[in-house]
């Protein structure tokens, strides 16, 4: 097996067992997985730095001196076509749309299942976005709201529950900016989301799937 088949992974984390734990973890996602690791924020831009060859970063927020939120925001002004996760134990609503904000491609919780984790690096390795519907404690309230459209729409065309919610927004004409903003997410997040719907329903425009939605009967 040749470099170039190799998938190479960051991980920004303090906590020398926790990155031993993800690395472990790691090795299950996919073949001929390569690890590497930092302890902070500083060492992490240093490595790409030196070698921005990367396929995926997975970063904690909590980190000494620069905290994850920022190093998100340099990560997506140096490194825009490197991808990253972030496992955190902060895992409140805020957290999560803030993390996204700054350009995180998913989020696990740390108190997520080794299996949900691996689901994410194969998600985000991908191409697409990962936003679990379990990230704290009240996400069972949060999903109980979740609107009935969203719910028929990611049944109906076989949708995740977060692309279920940025189509019935599609449907209801607002644009990537206002999705991400009344989601929470970017609007790289978004356009991401709404490039997954448009291939899921085998359409190549928003006009398309409107019409889509209208042949099937469904209502916002």
């Amino acid at each position: 097996m040749s470099v170039i088949d190799q998938i190479r992974i960051l991980i920004i984390e303090d906590h020398v067992l926790v990155r031993e734990a993800m690395a472990l973890t790691l090795a299950q996602a996919a073949d001929q997985v390569v690890c590497q690791q930092a302890s902070n924020a500083s060492d992490a831009l240093a490595m790409l730095e030196e070698n921005p060859d990367c396929d995926l970063l997975v970063v904690d927020l909590m980190l000494p001196e620069i905290n994850g939120f920022s190093l998100l925001g340099a990560i997506a002004r140096r490194f825009p076509d490197v991808p990253a996760l972030v496992v955190s134990a902060l895992d409140d609503r805020e957290s999560v749309q803030r993390a996204m904000k700054a350009g995180a491609s998913g989020f696990v919780s740390k108190a997520s299942p080794s299996n949900t984790f691996i689901a994410a690096v194969r998600t985000i390795l991908a191409g697409g976005v990962f936003t679990p519907e379990t990230t704290s404690p009240d996400s069972g309230n949060r999903n109980r709201r979740t609107s009935q459209a969203s719910q028929v729409f990611a049944e109906r065309f076989q949708l995740t529950v977060a692309q279920g919610r940025v189509l019935e927004l599609v449907a209801q004409g607002k644009s990537n900016r206002d999705i991400a903003e009344f989601l929470g997410l970017s609007e790289g997040t978004v356009k991401v989301h709404v490039s997954a719907i448009l291939r899921s329903l085998g359409v190549t425009s928003r006009a398309q799937a409107l019409v889509m939605i209208a042949r099937a009967g469904l209502r916002v």
